[in-house]
Formats: C-alpha cells, structure tokens, sequence
C-alpha cells in the first residue's frame, strides 16, 4: 500500500539527487516509490538533506535533498511505501 507525500521538483544528475517538496511527512529508514512517465523507482531513504543540514525526519512543506539510485525527473511522483496491515482472520479457527 502506498500513501501519496509529495512530488520531484529537480534532479541534479552529476550527484543524483532529486529534491522534493512534500506534502507528508518523510524519515530515514522510510520505503519511497518515486512515479513518473518513464520512472518507477523504490528505494530505502538512507539519508536526507534540507538547507545542507542532514535530518532525521521532516514535516509537511519542506523541500529536501535525497540521494536516488536512479535517474528521476521533475514532476515524478513520490509516494511513501507502507507497511501492509497484517490480518488476524483465520486465528483460532478450527
């Protein structure tokens, strides 16, 4: 399952980075889908940057700075991978 949080506003191909705005919050150790017309890309965020200071975490509205293993274009939208909800159906039948 996936949850909308924000979309690429550029890519910097030398140092592949793609800066997003966020609409949600994002943390280290998070799973991002990044989408676009020709990007399907998911990886770990290992780290983030905003204003060259390395975070932990940020909220709503901030624009930050992350590595991509591959080549993402503006405009591409990113979307934080969730942890499936796990079903207790079936437990105690029987």
């Amino acid at each position: 399952m996936e949850k909308r949080i924000g979309a690429v506003t550029h890519y910097f191909g030398r140092l592949g980075v793609a800066v997003l705005q966020l609409d949600d919050g994002l943390a280290v150790g998070d799973t991002i889908h990044i989408h676009g017309h020709t990007t399907d890309l998911t990886q770990p965020v290992v780290s983030m940057e905003v204003d060259h200071r390395k975070l932990l975490e940020v909220g709503p509205g901030a624009d930050v700075a992350l590595k991509v293993e591959a080549r993402v274009r503006a405009d591409d939208v990113v979307y934080k991978v969730l942890e499936p909800e796990r079903s207790v159906a079936g437990f105690g039948a029987g």
